[in-house]
This record gives structure tokens, C-alpha cells and sequence, in this order.
């Protein structure tokens, strides 16, 4: 008798316990996400390729999470202020996403003496979306066609040259800088706050030379307003073909790309960052999806956040080491 008494005691005294396990269970748990609107901050103002990918990808994402995904365009200083701030918003649920770009993840900690946030520290890489080369292009008044041409006319002194960029710091700004160092010449660089601006700027000749991703130029140089001398990657693009590489055009050892991705502020919770990947998975996994993806100039590369963080980490080093070969600081 004693025994099943104290038997139901101890069975008593482990209710509290099991039913404090289930709930402890229960709060180690996320909440359902999304659980309130996302906010999709592209460093940048509206109109270059950045902003383009930002509201081609927010309605998709839109569709298969539910909710709703507000575009806020956050421009300024090489897009390190609207990096810094998702890198600094609170809380870190998942809810602000960053359209991160080559610029302010992998180049402006090398370009700027200090900065606003740390790429690897204080966001986490959620997938890669791009791979953009650069084109070399200029305003057709300049009556030139290559490469060789551009630096005859730079060293020769007679034309005012400049070249427009997306801002201080962006893949714009360094792939002039590198060329100017490897030909050395001495074109004038124009920053602006975003490529759209810049390349109004372009295609009105108010500056003539613009290194700009090849999906937001692409347009102007089919139709003739604006005319391509060379791209920037290794292998020509399947888009230009005709277009030689920069090593092709006589300008060796130049390989510059611009990436965009997506990140979250560091601490985001695990599963929400697996679910976002997965979700961007499967919207280049449609077939008209993808097909306009690679008509805006970039392959489909999305993989996973391991991948993507590989990316960050490896050209923050390589350029990194270009910029300070060159010399090139902006502060």
C-alpha cells in the first residue's frame, strides 16, 4: 500500500515537469513565417539591375510565403547604408531581407577605412541570385568601336573622358579604377548614387564611358544607343557573343563579375533561413521564371547558403587584393 502511494506521488510530481517540457518544446520553436509583412531593402535607388531583381524576385516570394514583400529602396555610399541597415535591424526574425551585391559584401571593406557593419559577421548569406560580367561601353559620339581605340583616345588627351559608376565602392567604380591602372590611363570617374542614374547619364553624354552590369546596359547597346567594347569576364557572354573579353581586346590578366544575393541579419533563426532558400529554389525552378531571369543577362545560379557564403569569403579576398594593388580607396 505504501508503495503505490508513493508510486502515484512520484507520478504527481512529474506532471509539472512533462507539461513544462512539452512547453519549453513548444517555445524553442519558431513562429510561423512570415507572421507580419517582409521588407526587401535594395542598397540602391530604383532603376538599375539591383532594384530590377529585387521586384522581379518580391512578388514570387510573395506567392509561395504568403504575406506581403514591400521593395524599399535604401541608396547611398556604394550601398553600404542600406546594407548596414538590415545588418542592424532588430529583430533578427526573418522579416528584412537584403538584396546583397558584390560591392558592399566582398569590395567596400577593402575601399572604405571604416565601415558600417561587417559582411560576414553581421549577415548571413541566405543564396546567391546572379552573376553578372560587366560590359565596357561608351556613348557613340565618340566615334570608337575598341578597346585599343578608348585607350589611344584617353592617352592622347584631346577628349575629355569620364566614366560613370553606380557610386563609390561598387563594381562600377572598381572595374574603372582597374582599368585605368592596367592601361594606364587616366579617365575621370563620375560616381552616382546607382546605375540608373548613371546610365541616364550615359546614354545622354553628359559622361562617355561606363563599365555597367550587362543587364540593365543590354537594351541600349542591341539597339545601337550605346556601343560595346568589351566584357569583363573570362569567356564572352552568351548574350553579346560578338563581344570580345577584356584579355581578347588586348587588356590581360582583367576578370572582374558583379554578384547579387539575398542575407538576413545574423541570428535569424536557422529554419527561417532554409525555408527562404528553398523558397528561391523553387522559383527558379519554373521555367518562364528562369527564362526571364537569364533574359535581364545572368545565368540561373541559385544554390545554397553554404555556396553562397563561400562566394562572400572568397572575392572579399581576391578583390580585396586587386583594390589595394591599385591602389584604389575612396576615403
Amino acid at each position: 500500500m505504501q508503495r503505490r502511494q508513493l508510486t502515484r506521488a512520484f507520478a504527481a510530481a512529474l506532471l509539472p515537469l512533462a507539461a513544462f517540457g512539452t512547453l519549453g518544446t513548444a517555445l524553442a520553436q519558431p513562429a510561423a513565417y512570415p507572421s507580419k509583412n517582409i521588407r526587401f531593402v535594395v542598397p540602391y535607388p530604383p532603376g538599375g539591375p539591383t532594384d530590377l531583381m529585387a521586384r522581379m524576385l518580391a512578388p514570387e516570394l510573395q506567392k509561395r510565403l504568403g504575406g506581403t514583400v514591400i521593395v524599399d529602396n535604401k541608396g547611398g555610399a556604394g550601398g553600404n547604408l542600406g546594407s548596414a541597415e538590415v545588418a542592424r535591424q532588430q529583430p533578427a526574425d526573418g522579416h528584412t531581407l537584403l538584396l546583397a551585391a558584390s560591392g558592399p559584401m566582398a569590395v567596400n571593406p577593402s575601399l572604405y577605412r571604416s565601415m558600417p557593419f561587417e559582411p560576414m559577421k553581421d549577415l548571413v548569406p541566405v543564396v546567391q541570385l546572379s552573376a553578372f560580367p560587366l560590359v565596357l561601353e561608351v556613348h557613340p559620339s565618340l566615334g570608337i568601336k575598341t578597346v585599343k581605340e578608348l585607350i589611344a583616345l584617353a592617352k592622347a588627351g584631346k577628349v575629355p573622358l569620364s566614366y560613370a559608376s553606380a557610386g563609390n565602392g561598387t563594381p562600377q567604380h572598381l572595374a574603372g579604377e582597374l582599368f585605368n591602372t592596367i592601361a594606364q590611363t587616366q579617365i575621370k570617374h563620375i560616381p552616382y548614387r546607382g546605375a540608373g542614374p548613371a546610365l541616364n547619364d550615359l546614354l545622354g553624354g553628359q559622361v562617355n564611358v561606363m563599365f555597367d552590369i550587362l543587364g540593365s546596359s543590354l537594351p541600349y547597346l542591341t539597339t545601337g544607343k550605346l556601343v560595346p567594347l568589351a566584357v569583363t569576364s573570362p569567356q564572352r557572354s552568351p548574350t553579346l557573343p560578338q563581344v570580345a573579353t577584356m584579355s581578347e581586346a588586348g587588356v590581360s590578366g582583367y576578370e572582374i563579375t558583379a554578384w547579387h544575393g539575398i542575407a538576413v541579419r545574423a541570428g535569424t533563426p536557422q529554419p527561417i533561413v532554409d525555408k527562404l532558400n528553398a523558397t528561391v529554389l523553387a522559383i527558379f525552378q519554373d521555367p518562364a521564371f528562369r527564362t526571364r531571369w537569364e533574359a535581364i543577362g545572368t545565368p540561373v545560379v541559385a544554390g545554397t547558403a553554404e555556396s553562397f557564403g563561400k562566394l562572400i569569403r572568397a572575392d572579399s579576398e581576391r578583390l580585396g587584393k586587386l583594390v589595394k594593388d591599385a591602389g584604389v580607396t575612396v576615403d
